[in-house]
């Protein structure tokens, strides 16, 4: 894949950011007392793989002005490591605008994770193209790929114009665009017409396209296998057959990613992906992870194989480096991965646990 050379971002995602609070200890959140706060967004922990491992990173946002939760959530990206950019949107009173809270209980063997959004008067959802000035961002800065979610599509109508119009601008300045469909349905009660047309073309004009099997069929309209249910390799043909239909509908993209995951307890699943590299095929056959906290590591796997493509290696590491990247984010008490180093994320692809002095 043909990567901008003039840039000064390696990646640009929009995004709005919350608070994802979880019970210690993996307990419930309903008898619980005592959280671990973090700041979170399914699009800030894509890009963490990159901005840990050196990457320039920039975050399009929007902020609740003087709230001590958008303060908290700066000095998070800054440690991160990422530039952020955005409106300062007035609270307008106690009933006004706020970041959004994710109240998530992780689960424990047998108890499943069950995730309580409470996103009423959420400030990402005024995001606004004419808060940005687009022509500066993809022309005089620059940069090498923009990640969208349709969990950002799918928030408001004016994010969904602000997504289309993201995908708009950097194809008009050769920025790559990677989009990771994220279907909620939710998010689509009500909207199904006009986000189906919204989605599909944002997907049109991808170079990346990124989804599950329930992705790929309810934004899409593409035929696929059931969603869960248990022996997810032997389905690897038909996630291949329904890859191969998304390719023929989209044929701008040359990149296709699904991940493969069998849950046979909360701490212990299967872990597999498989990707479309123009016309090979590469696949990770599933194989047993120990999982902390199953939440983000789909976001940590396409944060992998975003940072493979921004390294211009060649395809059969990306879906390697991605795959343990996703594995190496269930491990961490946040939704997102902080891998230390490249050769830390290679150890955990080889099963190598041993100390490391």
């Amino acid at each position: 894949m043909e990567l901008r050379k003039d840039f000064t971002y390696s990646l640009i995602v929009p995004t709005s950011m919350g608070v994802r609070i979880t019970p210690i200890n993996g307990q419930p959140v309903h008898c619980s007392d005592t959280y671990i706060m973090q700041a979170t967004s399914a699009e800030t922990n894509v890009a963490s793989i990159s901005s840990y491992l050196g990457l320039p990173v920039k975050v399009l946002t929007t902020f609740v002005k003087g709230s001590p939760i958008a303060q908290f959530i700066k000095s998070n990206l800054r440690s991160r490591n990422m530039d952020f950019e955005g409106k300062e949107v007035p609270q307008g009173g106690p009933w006004g605008y706020r970041h959004q809270f994710n109240i998530a209980d992780s689960g424990y063997g047998t108890r499943g994770p069950r995730v309580h959004n409470d996103r009423a008067g959420e400030v990402g959802r005024t995001l606004n193209v004419k808060d940005f000035d687009l022509d500066r961002i993809f022309g005089q800065e620059g940069a090498q790929i923009v990640h969208m979610s349709g969990l950002i599509a799918a928030l408001s109508p004016e994010t969904s114009q602000f997504c289309l119009e993201l995908a708009r601008a950097a194809k008009k300045y050769g920025t790559r665009i990677s989009f990771d469909l994220n279907y909620r349905a939710s998010f689509w009660e009500g909207r199904k017409e006009e986000l189906r047309a919204v989605f599909t073309e944002i997907a049109s004009i991808s170079d990346i396209l990124i989804g599950n099997e329930e992705d790929y069929q309810l934004c899409l309209g593409i035929e696929g296998p059931e969603a869960g249910g248990k022996d997810i390799a032997a389905k690897i043909e038909n996630f291949k057959e329904m890859i191969t239909r998304v390719k023929k509908a989209f044929p701008n993209a040359s990149v296709f990613a699904t991940t493969l995951r069998e849950v046979i307890s909360v701490n212990n699943h299967l872990w597999g992906a498989i990707l479309l590299v123009d016309d090979t095929w590469y696949v990770e056959m599933p194989r047993e992870i120990y999982v902390l906290d199953r939440i983000g590591g789909g976001d940590g796997f396409v944060g992998g194989l975003l940072y493979s493509i921004l390294k211009d290696w060649e395809p059969e590491k990306w879906i390697k480096f991605a795959w343990a990247t996703g594995a190496m984010a269930t491990t961490f008490l946040t939704d997102y991965a902080q891998p230390a180093d490249e050769e830390q994320v290679w150890s955990i692809y080889a099963g190598n646990a041993r100390v490391k002095r």
